[in-house]
């Protein structure tokens, strides 16, 4: 509407706009959705180990768990980037600003047995890419996409499950785990504290529903232990 009547002044059809001093209402920020350990485990083990690709796409979920790396970032990926005696990676984020991330054992894993088995299958030409496509060349961010939404509905889990939730699962499970605020921003590469703060909110909104799920429970046991004693009674 602010746009319309800017094309009417423009025009010469109003003198004024009259929304220009409006303020349009903020919009909502909405809390992120996240995976479930044990749906993340299952996306994992959903890949094919059997061939190099599969190895590829182990390392690859691994990997964006373990870091909570952006798609861009993946992508990105040079082979010169890793330090897995370090288990640490120096990744490429917004704005081009470098940063460290680590990663744990299961991850490093994964990572060692993709560049032992399987890379040397993909290779063509010698690329300094970490993750190769089938003929040789850097992986896209579109078939990473696919990678997920694919092994996702091998486990049994929505088909709108994408490379992000990953990345929003695993800041979630930081704070859940007691990381400070401060510690998992740096580890996202957010600018700002306020980006990372949303994560916060969801971390309180589980909290709320464990809460009232368990105190519910408790009333309902309360309840009929009450009226057992009532019918002994009686």
């Amino acid at each position: 509407m602010r746009n319309f009547f800017r094309f009417l002044v423009r025009e010469g059809h109003l003198e004024t706009n009259p929304l220009a001093g409006v303020n349009a209402p903020k919009r909502e920020r909405r809390l992120p959705t996240i995976l479930t350990q044990d749906h993340l485990s299952s996306l994992i083990q959903a890949a094919d180990e059997e061939t190099p690709q599969g190895l590829r796409n182990r390392a690859i979920l691994e990997l964006m768990y373990a870091a909570g790396v952006r798609l861009s970032e993946v992508v990105g990926l040079d082979l010169r980037n890793l330090d897995l005696g370090e288990r640490a990676l120096l990744v490429r984020g917004k704005g081009n600003k470098e940063r460290m991330v680590l990663i744990g054992a299961p991850a490093e894993r994964a990572l060692r047995r993709y560049l032992r088995e399987a890379r040397p299958k993909l290779t063509v030409d010698d690329l300094p890419a970490l993750f190769l496509n089938r003929g040789g060349q850097r992986l896209s961010g579109r078939s990473v996409q696919q990678i997920v939404r694919r092994h996702a509905l091998r486990a049994g889990l929505d088909e709108r499950v994408h490379p992000h939730l990953l990345r929003h699962s695993f800041a979630t499970h930081l704070l859940d785990g007691g990381a400070e605020l401060r510690v998992v921003q740096e580890l996202l590469g957010h600018a700002s504290a306020s980006t990372t703060q949303i994560y916060t909110h969801v971390t309180e909104e589980q909290a709320r529903r464990v809460y009232t799920q368990a105190f519910y429970n408790q009333v309902r046991l309360n309840a009929s232990k009450d009226e057992d004693s009532d019918k002994k009674q009686t």
